[in-house]
């Protein structure tokens, strides 16, 4: 069975975008090259709507990108990406299709069936699959920054126990860490 996991940038208090939907207050530089390796073994990535279509900057021609992102560029560019959203009728990067709604059995069955792990964004999406018992992992890059309110990495009302496998600090003060959820149910949002 593979895993789905749960990578994404914070700030210290807890925000994936500040509440002008903006999220250029992280140090991407740093991690980057860190998150190429993370996602490089995975074969699927899930996505909600406004996640794909900022991530969609990286289907173009591989040569457009400075050489330091050109390795992400090709790894994102050959993972299978799935889209849930009802606003998309169509998605233009490659290995991409849209699903209409989120669905917990699907996600078993693609967990179950998958010879290489997934990965989910979007607080949202990965709310619901956290609801649902369906991650495992979290990678959390904590930045620097107090934002003080904007979209939160994790949803109201979501409880669970974690379990720290890694930690690593970065130069400009990013701290990763490494989470495993624990097996429902011990806290569910449910």
């Amino acid at each position: 069975m593979s895993n789905l996991i749960y990578i994404t940038n914070m700030s210290l208090d807890g925000y994936i975008e500040d509440e002008n939907g903006a999220f250029d207050w992280g140090n991407p530089e740093d991690v980057h090259p860190v998150i190429t390796d993370l996602v490089r073994p995975v074969g699927t990535h899930l996505y909600g709507r406004r996640l794909y279509e900022t991530m969609a900057y990286w289907d173009a021609a591989i040569e457009s990108y400075p050489p330091e992102h050109r390795d992400f560029a090709r790894v994102w560019q050959n993972a299978e990406k799935i889209v849930f959203s009802r606003m998309l009728t169509a998605v233009a990067a490659r290995n991409t299709r849209v699903e209409r709604d989120f669905d917990a059995n699907a996600i078993r069955k693609l967990k179950r069936e998958a010879e290489r792990d997934s990965i989910i964004g979007g607080a949202e999406l990965a709310g619901l699959a956290i609801d649902a018992g369906l991650v495992d992992e979290s990678h959390l890059f904590v930045h620097p920054v107090v934002l003080g309110g904007g979209k939160p990495a994790f949803r109201a009302g979501v409880r669970r126990n974690l379990e720290l496998l890694d930690t690593r600090r970065f130069r400009t003060g990013v701290i990763h860490a490494h989470y495993r959820f624990a097996a429902l149910p011990y806290f569910s949002s449910k």
